[in-house]
């Protein structure tokens, strides 16, 4: 039975993503020296309740398997490291937190589109809505802009939009944990159509 370090997080991280982590807590430290001297990575888990410092906290049991990119240690100690999300994962047993979250993970594959075409259509609609979205956001005053750069993929773009559109952890989370490419886009259309009718709202108001 296969110990994975676990960093719970009060963020998600999803297959193509990056995610920059200043590490200074004392046992997350040690999870990465761990990482460094095994040549070894971690899985994230979203905190659904309680604090990403001291532990205690209640962890979902969908993640994502990360590999370190980039790590630098500073004289104090302290960690700043750069991951990217490789693939999904589920939690099978959560195991000992000392010295460190850990648990034995398997691999979560997508379920397969049920029509590639039809999900291509489906990515292109979501896309739009995208940009309707962050264009209503400049409009608002945001700084982003609606020419932004997607996946060219539509399952890593069914992962990529969520991120991009600013939502909530736990939207986030009920993307990741979706079945497959079609649930996400089907579920990611309806957040974008709920968030742009908030912002068409403010700008009519």
């Amino acid at each position: 039975m296969d110990a994975t370090p676990i960093f719970a997080l009060g963020t998600v991280l999803m297959p193509g993503m990056v995610l920059p982590l200043h590490v200074f807590e004392p046992r997350y430290r040690a999870l990465v020296e761990h990482c460094e001297a095994n040549g070894s990575n971690f899985a994230v888990v979203l905190i659904l309740r309680g604090s990403e410092v001291g532990g205690g906290d209640q962890r979902s049991s969908v993640g994502c398997r990360a590999e370190i990119v980039q790590l630098e240690e500073t004289p104090d100690g302290r960690y700043g490291l750069v991951a990217m999300g490789t693939e999904r994962i589920r939690v099978t047993t959560w195991l000992d937190d000392d010295p460190y979250p850990q648990a034995v993970i398997e691999t979560w594959p997508d379920e397969p589109a049920a029509d590639p075409e039809a999900l291509a259509s489906a990515y292109a609609a979501r896309v739009g809505q995208l940009r309707r979205f962050l264009a209503l956001a400049v409009e608002l005053g945001g700084t982003g802009t609606p020419l932004v750069d997607v996946a060219s993929d539509p399952v890593l773009g069914s992962y990529q939009l969520g991120m991009l559109a600013g939502l909530g952890p736990f939207d986030h989370q009920l993307l990741l944990a979706a079945e497959g490419p079609d649930d996400r886009l089907a579920l990611l259309g309806t957040m974008l159509a709920d968030a742009t009718e908030t912002l068409e709202a403010q700008l009519n108001s």
